[in-house]
């Protein structure tokens, strides 16, 4: 699944798990960084809701939607 992530999420992913292996208590992103993964998870946000309204359109009773964030 992580080969297939947008690549500032795939950075940011890589310094939480940095952070986690040296026990540090904080993360910080540059503006730079907090803008461009913003941007990806607005965009992946706005493709689960068009991806929804396409299978309720579609007239699909039920939808079993797993998000669980991988290995974070």
């Amino acid at each position: 699944m992580e080969s297939n992530l947008p690549l500032h999420i795939k950075k940011f992913n890589d310094k939480v798990k940095l952070m986690n292996q040296t026990n540090k208590q904080n993360l910080t992103l540059n503006a730079n960084e907090a803008r461009s993964l913003h941007n990806e998870i607005y965009e992946l946000l706005a493709y689960c809701t068009k991806l929804s309204k396409t299978v309720m359109d579609s007239g699909e009773t039920s939808t079993n939607v797993r998000m669980d964030g991988g290995n974070w």
